[in-house]
């Protein structure tokens, strides 16, 4: 036993630099795990009796808020384009929540047609509406058209949603005190949006593309918020932060590999999809956000949006613009 415990002792001293730099190099990874987590929505509140419907909710942090939402009580509608998925999804939210009160219906946000179809059976079938949360979304595609000929990302993160939110207000109006809750990205702080050339058909770049439909969702937000003021519904877009999830399917195939083995470890340092939907719950229940609208979030908070996202002339062109596109002009 002596000797086993000098052994020790001697590897200890031997090496005391190396475990020195190995945990502190530990503690450092732990520290900014934490703080790459961001914040925590801390809020109790119960949906009971209340009815939230969640666009490309089967995966990510769409799934996650719906199981946040399901564990609060609320009726809970996955409106996704995978209806297989879907389906899947919302048996797990049903087992994890104790909720039985979770539905799947279908949406295809590159499809003006199938928004409209969701419109109608929604206000058909459901008695309220009382949060709608614009979650899903499509980034770093190849130059890709929807059905209607609108560019991918712009078609399915800003006009889909924009259709969307627009034939639902009338239950949102019913059902109030109502949220809207619209995901954008930090993406938006280096966006423009290109009234002369919407579909970038000029010189499409993927990123421009993502960067102008992030920044027309915080645009969207602001003029939404100005149109719906003393009516009960407010309306919150946010940056959910660097998230593990299924959104950089088509960026990650287009990296060399040295560039793929560079991304692998920092990966496993960024937030995972439950905590990159804290934002997303804080903005749809939180207590403390009850009469703020228009705002845009980060980790819990209210932060500043990039200058040209706090344009109310480019948000009204833009609501113009996009509601001649969609037919509500």
């Amino acid at each position: 036993m002596q000797n086993y415990a000098e052994t020790i002792r001697h590897l200890l001293k031997r090496h005391a630099t190396g475990l020195a730099v190995a945990c502190v190099a530990g503690a450092g990874i732990l520290a900014l795990r934490r703080w790459l987590a961001g914040g925590v929505c801390r809020s109790k509140v119960r949906l009971d009796g209340k009815t939230v419907l969640i666009t490309g909710a089967n995966t990510g942090i769409g799934k996650e808020t719906a199981l946040d939402m399901a564990k609060r009580g609320a009726r809970v509608i996955l409106a996704c384009r995978d209806m297989t998925r879907a389906c899947i999804a919302a048996e797990e939210i049903r087992q994890q929540s104790g909720n039985g009160n979770v539905v799947v219906k279908k949406l295809d946000l590159a499809s003006l047609q199938s928004v409209r179809d969701l419109a109608k059976d929604v206000e058909e079938n459901e008695g309220r509406l009382d949060i709608l949360i614009n979650n899903a979304g499509i980034m770093m595609c190849p130059k890709w058209k929807t059905d209607d000929g609108f560019e991918m990302q712009f078609g399915v993160n800003h006009l889909g949603h924009f259709l969307l939110t627009n034939c639902l207000l009338n239950l949102l109006k019913k059902s109030t005190p109502s949220r809207i809750v619209i995901v954008s990205s930090l993406a938006h702080e280096k966006g423009s949006i290109d009234f002369d050339d919407i579909h970038l058909d000029v010189d499409y770049q993927r990123e421009t593309s993502y960067r102008q439909s992030k920044l027309a969702n915080v645009l969207f937000c602001k003029e939404l918020a100005s149109r719906l003021q003393g009516t009960g519904v407010t309306v919150y877009s946010l940056h959910p932060g660097v998230i593990r999830t299924e959104l950089g399917r088509h960026l990650l195939p287009t990296l060399a590999l040295w560039q793929r083995i560079l991304v692998t470890p920092i990966m496993m340092l960024i937030k995972s999809p439950s905590a990159g939907a804290q934002t997303s719950i804080y903005c749809a229940v939180d207590e403390s956000q009850a009469n703020a609208s228009g705002l845009y979030y980060s980790d819990c908070a209210p932060k500043k949006p990039a200058p040209q996202a706090l344009d109310d002339a480019a948000a009204k062109k833009l609501w113009d613009l996009s509601a001649s596109m969609v037919g509500l002009a």
